[in-house]
């Protein structure tokens, strides 16, 4: 029973993991790159460069060295009998927000929820929780003895290359959509907020209440209110943003290309693919080894 029970999920999972890729490939491969000036708003890929942001200075927390975005994993060396093995005691990332540059504008990007796939990997051993600075090489890597700890850090770095898709978003600029009922809808929202308030403006006859030819003076106030906040909104620099999408599309921020990134996937969803069929035979052949 452990044995149909480890094939029949070596099964579930490689299916799983081979359709996930392939969809994620066929994503990559589908989505037209934009340049950030002229993009449609929704799901977008984008090539540019990693732009550094003013007052935004951000640290890799086990080498200390400057970037705009890490991941760090930390390891503790296990040993039973003849049984050895690396148990993670610590991990996390940056939620530090992005700038990417392609030439025609800048894009900010909020990294949560994305799978980063970083150039830049440093992975080293050491005797403390926490090592004293960036790995060491050479002669001081062997000094010291008992290393039970490994530690790997992620980075991603000003002037790197960065292949990026996800859901875009932008406002300012005139570029923000604008739905004037759903506008006018959303201000009046904000004015029950204050009830008092808008009794205050619109209850001419000061009943408590508001009748049907009030309540069309406070339709009219905010249909113009809102169109006066599109216009101050139209006014400002346009700002462009790329998050995770609401959909379940891939959100991938890379320092390889999309051919690179499509091919890898599909390798991945091979081995996916041999683990489900691999699973399956197993499968059958303890069902028929049981029935016997």
């Amino acid at each position: 029973m452990l044995s149909l029970l480890f094939s029949g999920g070596a099964t579930v999972a490689g299916a799983w993991w081979s359709l996930k890729r392939w969809f994620q490939a066929r994503h990559l491969l589908d989505t037209p790159t934009s340049k950030i000036r002229s993009a449609a708003q929704g799901y977008a890929e984008f090539y540019g460069v990693l732009v550094a942001q003013a007052n935004a200075q951000v640290r890799a927390p086990l080498t200390g060295k400057p970037c705009l975005w890490w991941r760090f994993k930390i390891e503790q060396h296990q040993s039973s009998g003849k049984s050895r093995s690396w148990r993670v005691v610590e991990s996390g990332s940056s939620e530090a927000w992005l700038c990417l540059h392609d030439g025609t504008g800048d894009c900010l990007i909020d990294p949560r929820g994305a799978e980063v796939r970083p150039a830049i990997r440093e992975v080293w051993q050491g005797s403390l929780r926490h090592p004293m600075g960036p790995a060491k090489s050479g002669l001081l890597s062997w000094l010291g003895s008992g290393k039970r700890y490994r530690y790997s850090e992620e980075r991603l770095q000003v002037g790197q290359p960065l292949y990026a898709i996800g859901d875009f978003r932008s406002s300012g600029g005139g570029r923000q959509a604008r739905n004037p009922e759903v506008a006018q809808s959303a201000v009046i929202r904000e004015w029950k907020g204050d009830f008092s308030g808008l009794l205050q403006r619109f209850d001419s006859d000061r009943n408590g209440r508001l009748d049907e030819q009030e309540w069309n003076r406070v339709r009219l106030a905010a249909h113009l209110e809102a169109e006066d906040r599109h216009r101050q909104q139209s006014a400002q620099p346009a700002q462009h943003l790329l998050g995770a999408p609401v959909e379940s599309r891939p959100f991938i921020l890379a320092n390889a290309g999309e051919d690179e990134l499509a091919r890898h996937f599909h390798w991945q969803a091979a081995g996916g693919a041999v683990l489900c069929l691999s699973g399956a035979l197993a499968t059958a052949w303890l069902l028929g080894v049981r029935a016997l």
